[in-house]
């Protein structure tokens, strides 16, 4: 029950912020995107993308491990919101050894205080003989030292798309 009573602290203050939120490359009102918008947004999906490049080199514990916020949360079918330290409980129960997990970023949004955004896009996991594929949704946050983490983490299976 803690954990749930978490986690929808966690939702009712990001559906509560007043955001914001501005699209890529979404113009100003002078007809051009502000820089810092732009660099945010461009770091935000790099990080993003170089999660997803750590994923296929290193294996999903460690990629998971190294971009995880302190308190983040991950939602995964079957289980209830997974928080806290249960978070580091549940990736290190995960076996990465007979499969590799990818991703490619389709699209973000950042808060207009630039610390704050989310990226979407989809997966592929491909085992000796397979290829899963579905769509995910990162929610991440800026760091004191500028590193982006992620805070929430889930995705959906089920799509023909394939990753490249």
């Amino acid at each position: 029950m803690k954990k749930l009573i978490c986690f929808l602290l966690i939702l009712t203050s990001i559906t509560g912020c007043r955001f914001g939120f501005k699209k890529a490359p979404e113009q100003s009102e002078n007809g051009k995107i502000s820089p810092a918008l732009e660099e945010a947004i461009k770091n935000m999906i790099d990080t993003d993308k170089a999660f997803s490049e750590m994923t296929s080199k290193s294996g999903m514990k460690k990629a998971f491990l190294e971009y995880a916020a302190d308190e983040s949360v991950l939602l995964r079918p079957g289980y209830l919101p997974i928080v806290d330290d249960d978070v580091i409980k549940f990736i290190n129960a995960q076996e990465d050894t007979s499969f590799t997990m990818s991703w490619e970023p389709k699209g973000a949004d950042i808060a207009a205080s630039l610390d704050m955004g989310y990226t979407y896009g989809v997966y592929a996991v491909q085992t000796r003989d397979t290829t899963l594929q579905g769509t995910y949704l990162s929610i991440w946050r800026k760091q004191p030292d500028g590193k982006w983490k992620f805070v929430l983490d889930t995705g959906n299976s089920g799509i023909s798309e394939t990753v490249q």
